[in-house]
Order: structure tokens, then sequence, then C-alpha cells
């Protein structure tokens, strides 16, 4: 999915020690405008928060009946994570995928050097609900070539009233066969019956999305929509609701590298943001290759702010 901000903010990511917490962060509704007339609830990035682990974008979007429709778009130093609860979704990349993902299944595209991609409902009417990630890639990785894949078979996890769909890395016993290039989680989970104790690993930084009804997480109430931050040095956590509820576990290493992001680009400084949003322009210009069945209609970049993108400090670490 295409960040369609018109005007996007830059974002900058530092790794650091961080404490025990739990802040409750409020999403931002973001109208997303003409191309597919819908909003979406952004989670991250936001002041304070830039980054989960390699976590750096988590938009919700629906549930709505309104048709998604995402015109081809560039990506760089990033991989993009689809994962819809409802509707389906069909992707078309400029590396030659063109596929439906349907709810419990995933879609895992890696931006590298550069791609394109569109996202359209194929169904108009019909209900869309779910989230849409990026995950940023590390220094050694960000200049890689682009690639795609989807999963339709990912491994659950059970534990007591909790259980769920490991998307990405690692949780208990269930591993997701997505690659990826930092450790990190994703997980899709059902919360009913008694608490639970879920293992978390101490080195990483946690949060919590809770998605239709309230979850409670070592002893505070996430209500739906909300993410809570829980910050590093967790063994576990004790999941537990008042009716049963769905919520995403979202978690990896403090992120290593300093980050510059602008709309649909991950970078390391401005003038790497700026040169990916010239090739865009370039129409034709091989980097990002050609996104086919859309005849030659795309997004264009938006103009880049006036002065030189700066960074953001993650206001959860020091």
């Amino acid at each position: 999915m295409s960040n369609l901000d018109t005007h996007p903010e830059e974002t900058v990511c530092r790794t650091a020690a961080d404490d025990h917490v739990a802040v409750l962060f409020t999403p931002r509704d973001v109208p997303l405008g003409g191309l597919r007339g819908i909003h979406v609830d952004r989670l991250l990035p936001q002041r304070g928060l830039p980054t989960v682990g390699a976590w750096c974008f988590l938009d919700v979007f629906g549930p709505n009946h309104t048709q998604m429709s995402v015109l081809p778009h560039p990506h760089t130093g990033l991989q993009t994570v689809t994962w819809p609860f409802a509707g389906e979704i069909h992707h078309r990349d400029s590396v030659g995928s063109d596929v439906l993902v349907r709810p419990g299944q995933l879609n895992l595209m890696t931006g590298g050097h550069g791609v394109a991609h569109s996202e359209i409902s194929p169904n108009g009417g019909d209900l869309v609900h779910g989230l849409q990630l990026w995950v940023a890639l590390p220094a050694d990785k960000a200049g890689m070539a682009p690639a795609f894949e989807q999963h339709v078979d990912l491994p659950t996890y059970a534990n007591g009233g909790v259980t769920g769909t490991v998307f990405a890395g690692t949780l208990g016993d269930a591993e997701s066969p997505a690659t990826v290039h930092t450790p990190l989680i994703g997980a899709d989970l059902r919360v009913a019956g008694p608490p639970a104790t879920i293992p978390l690993r101490p080195d990483f930084e946690h949060a919590v999305l809770a998605i239709d009804h309230p979850v409670v997480v070592s002893g505070t109430e996430v209500p739906p929509g909300r993410l809570l931050y829980l910050g590093t040095g967790r063994a576990d956590i004790m999941l537990s609701a008042p009716s049963p509820a769905r919520a995403v576990l979202l978690g990896g290493e403090p992120f290593a590298d300093e980050l510059v992001m602008w709309w649909n680009f991950v970078g390391r400084s401005h003038d790497e943001i700026a040169a990916a949003r010239a090739d865009w322009e370039a129409e034709g210009h091989p980097r990002f290759g050609v996104v086919h069945g859309h005849g030659g209609a795309r997004i264009p970049a938006p103009e880049l702010p006036n002065v030189r993108l700066t960074p953001r400090r993650h206001g959860h670490r020091t």
C-alpha cells in the first residue's frame, strides 16, 4: 500500500537502551482521498514512536465497503507486509507478481533498491479490513534486489486462552517462513478465556495493537484501535480480554540504523530520498520497473519540502 499523504513527514530512528514502559498511542486519521476514497488509522510512525524494532509503518484500513484502489507507486529500503482480516486484495508489482491475498495469507514484498506495486480490492462492495506494515531493511540489505513472496500456510500459536497466526518471525515454537532481515515478531492473536502468559525476547521492544475489542496486557487495558508500546526488557506479558478479542503483537530488536523516512521511501539521508523521488518522477526510469495492467497509470510523488529532511528521535529510548 502507498503512503498517499500529500505532505509526508520525514522520520529518523535511533537505537538505544530502554526501560520497561507501557505507553498507549492513538492513531491518526489519515484521509487518502480520491484514489480510493477511504481513511486509514495510522499508528506508526508518529511523534515519540517512529519504530518498534524494524517495524516502521503501520496502517489499519477498514473495516469498510469502499474499494481499495492503490495505483502503481514506488518503494525503497523496506519490506511491505499486507495482512488482511477481511476481503481480498489484488497485488501486482514490477518483479512480475500478480496474485490475490486473502485473510490468513501473507504478502511480503522487498523493495530494496527499488520496486513498484499496486493493490486493488477486486470486489468493490465487499468488506475490506486489515493491516499494512513496513519493515525497514538494515543498511547492508537496503540496496538489495527487489523480491516478492506469498505465504498461504503459516504456523499457529496456542497457549491457554490465546491462539493465533505468526506471520513474521518466531513466537514460542511457531516460526513464520517469511524472509526477514532483522530479528522481529509479528503475530495475529485471538484472546479468549483465562489469562495466558506469552513469552517475549527481553532484547526486543514490543507493542500490542487491539483490533476489535479491548485486551488487557499485563494489567493495562488497551482499547480497540490503540497501540500499547512496551519497551524492552520483558521476558513475557500476560494477555486476557473481557470478551473474545483480536490483537496483533509486534516486536523486534531496537533498530540499529539511523533512518530517514519520507513518502514511500526509507533511506539514510535527504539526498538518498531525493534521488529516489527523482527516479520515480522520471517516468520510464529502469530503477522501479513497470507494473503491468494499469495502462501506464501511476501515483505521482509529492513535492519535497523546501528544507532538508531532518531526523525525528524515538521518544521512549534514551
